[in-house]
């Protein structure tokens, strides 16, 4: 018999339907000679404390430092405490009994990081010795499924996937565990106050904008505007200088020479550029990426977005969700043509589907070198019936992004006009002569958002023009936006830094803090915790999350770029660098930490005040 492992009942009962298996069993399905079982996502993690003999939370336990990790299945919250999940414990039974008979077992869990973890896990705690195959597919789509089968893979070709996870796994477990024991003691144990390896400097992240903003002070300034008259077109232009002193504005504004004034031609065109410029069509959409959209432009948290893409995906509407990878291969994009021409009767995307159709495609996400696991997020071809509003809004991006990564340049004509008038001013306008892949979405050119002039009229260098109105603005700086789950989940791809190139961003996507996959999780943990709370569409520190922050910020588990440079040697780990390397250094790391934590104590009792840690 062989065994099939999914990841959720869900997929099982898909995989056994795509091959004709229909007899219901406890906790599996079986037939034509296969059976398929299914795990309930994690069924084990690894092991509390206590599991090691360190009982209760007393400084002389840490750090705690286990030899061997062992495996501990799920626990759940009764009225009795804590205990075992007795559905984990009698699934975990039936998945021994199967591959106790098992002549080939097949791991059909999520192809990805967590997927592979979850499956070894179970492997591991079983005991089980038996040779598997890995089915590592990219949709669910029936073809796909059945070609993944014709092609399984050896599971020791995944043995570096599971060291990452496992490291992964290791490291959040000896840091998360004994920085909050050393925080929570030093604190006097009036309160959990939980620590983690990527929680930490993303609220260290958040904490630090938030008091930058409330800390902000603004700064006025002064510009002159001027309105000129091109036979009849009117437009505006901003004076290149600012003012600090409303007095030294006001005299340089009364010495602009306007209508008003009596001159007829008062301001002198120095210098007119009119550039082409191209912008090349985004990259495709991987999770992250996808989540900042759809916060953007539908207030969809990461979670939310994470849930109906992996619906999607079990839809077998969507390609693989948990993907880091915006770019696809040559053989993925063969199938392009065909994904594209299944939304001629999509009521927004029909008219650039055909477009699209008769065109040359846009090859800029197409790099086999770039693909990771998995490819970027693409649709499959498969027309969806009936979806819900927000599963339709993330069908959507996903297939109007795909319209637009193909798509042609956004040609657009830059103009700047300089004009002299006691001072220099500069009018600047955008006109789009070919909107290309914006014609998608029929989306606003960011750079317009800020113009005065929607488009500029033809004049030379040399021309006199009449300045018709003029204005002293008062004007004042103003402090960066705080973090939205957008803006947190760009920022976490490059630990903090500003960059808004994608193409350098997505280099830097080994080096972020967390994984697209584990990005939504951080943030809603930095929730559970009453670390945050979101406002509006806003994240806010509470006075908890403050107070934590206040004691940590100088620690180096609020580093950002150190913890940045975990993610980078995890995923060396998956390329075959040494596992043993990286869990001596996360050792001597979590003494270090534990033992700044433990000595925070003089400083500790003034920060988390017993309202302060009150979120």
């Amino acid at each position: 018999m062989k065994i099939v492992i999914a990841e959720k009942p869900s997929v099982g009962r898909e995989l056994a339907k795509v091959f004709g298996a229909t007899t219901r069993k406890d906790g599996y399905i079986e037939g034509k000679g296969y059976s398929f079982t299914w795990a309930f996502g994690h069924l084990l993690q690894l092991a509390p404390p206590q599991e090691y003999g360190f009982y209760g939370w007393r400084k002389e336990h840490l750090p705690m430092l286990p030899q061997k990790f062992k495996l501990s299945i799920r626990k759940i919250k009764t009225k009795d405490g804590i205990v075992e999940d007795p559905g984990v414990r009698k699934q975990l039974d039936t998945i021994k009994m199967l591959f106790d008979q098992a002549t080939e077992i097949i791991v059909a869990t999520d192809a990805g990081r967590e997927g592979e973890l979850i499956f070894r896990y179970i492997y591991s705690y079983l005991k089980c010795k038996k040779p598997f195959k890995r089915l590592w597919i990219s949709s669910q789509t029936d073809e796909a499924i059945k070609d993944g089968f014709r092609n399984l893979k050896p599971g020791t070709d995944y043995d570096t996937l599971f060291s990452s996870a496992h490291c992964r796994s290791v490291s959040d477990w000896l840091v998360g565990m004994n920085a909050t024991q050393a925080l929570s003691i030093s604190a006097g144990n009036r309160s959990v106050l939980s620590l983690g390896r990527v929680q930490t400097p993303t609220l260290a992240m958040i904490c630090a904008r938030y008091l930058e903003i409330k800390n902000f002070v603004p700064k006025i300034y002064y510009q002159i505007g001027i309105q000129l008259d091109k036979e009849g077109v009117l437009f505006k232009a901003m004076s290149v200088d600012s003012f600090d002193v409303k007095e030294d504005g006001e005299a340089v504004f009364a010495k602009v020479q306007d209508v008003a004034s009596g001159f007829s031609n008062g301001g002198q065109i120095t210098d007119v550029e009119a550039k082409p410029r191209k912008e090349p069509p985004p990259l495709l959409h991987d999770l992250s990426s996808l989540q900042q959209e759809a916060n953007k432009r539908n207030g969809f948290t990461a979670d939310q977005t994470l849930s109906l893409l992996q619906n999607l995906y079990e839809s077998k509407l969507v390609t693989y969700p948990r993907t880091g990878s915006r770019y696809i291969g040559d053989d993925v994009f063969a199938t392009v043509p065909a994904l594209i021409a299944s939304l001629n009767d999509h009521p927004q995307f029909a008219r650039q589907a055909a477009f699209l159709q008769e065109n040359a495609l846009n090859k800029r996400s197409v790099n086999a070198k770039k693909v990771t696991d998995h490819h970027a997020i693409l649709v499959t071809g498969i027309k969806p019936g009936g979806l819900g509003k927000d599963h339709q809004a993330i069908y959507d991006l996903v297939a109007g992004r795909m319209l637009e990564a193909f798509h042609q340049e956004c040609i657009k004509e830059v103009t700047k006009i300089t004009i002299q008038s006691e001072i220099i001013f500069v009018a600047n306008g955008t006109v789009i002569r070919s909107a290309g892949w914006r014609s998608v979405f029929n989306e606003v050119d960011d750079e317009k958002k800020d113009e005065d002039n929607s488009a500029l009229p033809k004049v030379k260098k040399g021309e006199a023009l009449p300045i018709v109105n003029k204005a002293l603005l008062e004007k004042q700086t103003k402090p960066k936006a705080m973090y939205n789950e957008a803006s947190l989940l760009k920022a976490l791809e490059t630990c903090g830094k500003e960059i808004e190139d994608e193409e350098l961003r997505y280099a830097m996507k080994d080096s972020g803090l967390g994984t697209p996959a584990t990005r939504a999780a951080i943030i809603e943990t930095l929730l559970t915790r009453e670390y945050i709370i979101r406002e509006k569409r806003n994240l806010v520190p509470t006075a908890k999350g403050l107070a934590v922050y206040e004691v940590v910020k100088d620690k180096r588990i609020a580093q950002a770029e150190l913890t940045g440079s975990w993610e980078k040697r995890l995923e060396e780990i998956r390329s075959g660098a040494s596992v043993q390397d990286f869990k001596t250094e996360i050792i001597d790391y979590t003494k270090s930490i534990t033992q700044e934590l433990l000595t925070a104590g003089a400083t500790i009792s003034s920060q988390l005040s017993p309202t302060a840690v009150t979120a």
